[in-house]
């Protein structure tokens, strides 16, 4: 199928054209058209799957046909997302996708100064991209109004409700119009998200692209062996000796990415940290900087990754692994995007087998393992538990035995 089959007008199949794009991909091709019938819809959607577009399109495509007079815009959209980094890069989605159109988007989420944003709210706009927390404030302040909102979209849904969004969720609902077009995305299916469902949705569509929880076949995965205290020696050596330009490292805490990329630089390799303790500014410059292959390594924890989007990222290393397994799926899926092949490398300890083996039972396969010369894993060394209780800068237990009590292993596992 191609875009042009879709029933899209001009405006935005030259827009799609502009992009190199000619053909959906599958969650494209499978939204487009319910969402242009008006049905509110379920979707089950991975990072890297183009659902982006998959409603910002369609969205665009309704805004036009319902022949609302743009001389005084009001809000008749509003996407809610998890992050601010996903909530740029969906307004950057609508600003491509919509450049041929007269909507107005504005995109609005913390950490920055809010008069700017009011004063865009002010002038008026179509389409408001936000986070639920700065969204409120807006409310609480009276400074948007949403009383005509015509389409309400929740992108990457679990997410949200795993950061604790759900009652500030509930609170945007109450001010919205019962009358409306719903679109939920969510990379899983969780219990918290059919209940958020049958809250939101009326007589939803439900949309599957992909097994849930599936890696994609056109990453690489390989496991590297090794002692905890060599990893950041080990994944030095594998960016230097690969020459890899760009690389996404993922750690647990925001206390790890700070130091492993400290100790990056000083083995003389680009590198910047993005996590939620750096200023919007900063995540910003970090990110672009990334992008445009100035810094070489990218940092990051689970949260704060979301909305990176970079269609030929090559290389994809998990530092440390994830406690909860399915984060390793959405990790490893920032790349081998868009057909492309990509690697992705963890760099797994003796504390973290059992995290690996939760892995591969939920890709239902074996990652192959790989030996690097010189870094033999020390069978001495016993396992230590990771703290994993949720409490911010919580420390390891001291080391029992003795003999392992210098060893340098990650500190505090404050999430994210």
């Amino acid at each position: 199928m191609l875009f042009k089959e879709l029933q899209l007008s001009e405006p935005l199949l030259k827009a799609i054209k502009d992009q190199g794009y000619t053909k959906p991909t599958p969650i494209q091709e499978k939204s487009i058209p319910v969402i242009l019938d008006g049905k509110d819809i379920l979707a089950g959607a991975q990072t890297g799957t183009g659902k982006t577009a998959g409603f910002t399109l369609p969205l665009l495509e309704l805004l036009s046909r319902s022949k609302v007079s743009n001389k005084r815009h009001s809000t008749k959209a509003l996407i809610l997302t998890p992050t601010r980094e996903l909530a740029a890069q969906v307004h950057e989605s609508v600003e491509t996708y919509g450049k041929y159109l007269p909507y107005k988007a504005a995109v609005i989420f913390g950490g920055v100064k809010i008069n700017p944003q009011i004063n865009a709210l002010r002038n008026g706009v179509d389409i408001v991209i936000a986070t639920p927390g700065r969204l409120l404030d807006h409310i609480s302040q009276k400074t948007i109004k949403l009383e005509h909102v015509d389409f309400l979209i929740l992108d990457e849904a679990d997410r949200m409700l795993d950061m604790g969004f759900i009652n500030d969720i509930k609170k945007v609902i109450a001010v919205l119009p019962k009358k409306r077009q719903t679109l939920l995305f969510s990379a899983t299916y969780s219990d918290e998200i059919k209940q958020l469902s049958q809250r939101l949705l009326n007589n939803p569509t439900l949309i599957e692209v992909a097994r849930q929880n599936a890696s994609a076949e056109t990453i690489k995965q390989a496991v590297y062996p090794v002692d905890c205290q060599r990893k950041r020696e080990l994944l030095s050596l594998l960016i230097t000796k690969g020459s890899w330009k760009q690389v996404l490292v993922f750690t647990r805490t925001k206390h790890g990415a700070n130091r492993l990329t400290k100790q990056l630089i000083s083995d003389g390799i680009t590198a910047a940290a993005i996590h939620g303790n750096k200023s919007q500014s900063a995540r910003t410059k970090a990110l672009a900087d990334f992008k445009s292959s100035e810094v070489r390594v990218l940092v990051a924890t689970d949260i704060a990754a979301r909305g990176i989007d970079i269609d030929q990222l090559p290389h994809v290393v998990n530092f440390e692994l994830p406690n909860v397994s399915e984060d390793y799926v959405h990790r490893i899926g920032r790349t081998g995007r868009a057909g492309n092949k990509g690697e992705a490398i963890s760099l797994v300890c003796v504390d973290e087998l059992q995290y690996l083996k939760n892995i591969e039972k939920l890709i239902k396969k074996d990652i192959p393992k790989v030996f690097e010369d010189g870094f033999k894993v020390d069978q001495s060394i016993k396992a230590e538990p990771i703290n994993t209780g949720g409490g911010r800068g919580n420390s390891r237990s001291k080391p029992k035995n003795s003999q392992n009590s210098n060893r340098s292993r990650s500190s505090s596992n404050n999430r994210r």
